[in-house]
């Protein structure tokens, strides 16, 4: 089993899995936290980096 680390937005809950990626945003499946480019926003609300805190589900 591969653990995945998920980050969910403090604005608005929406949740940044590693294993999901944002392909509709150009982070590919797999991409982990440390690796999605800083400029990247919340697809939902379009929250910054700065405003995701890592969760466990």
């Amino acid at each position: 089993m591969t653990s995945s680390t998920t980050w969910m937005c403090l604005i608005c809950g929406w949740i940044y899995d590693e294993t999901v990626g944002d392909p509709d945003s150009g982070v590919p499946a797999g991409t982990p936290w440390d690796k999605v480019p800083l400029n990247w926003a919340c697809p939902e609300c379009g929250a910054r980096k700065d405003d995701f805190e890592m969760v466990r589900i």
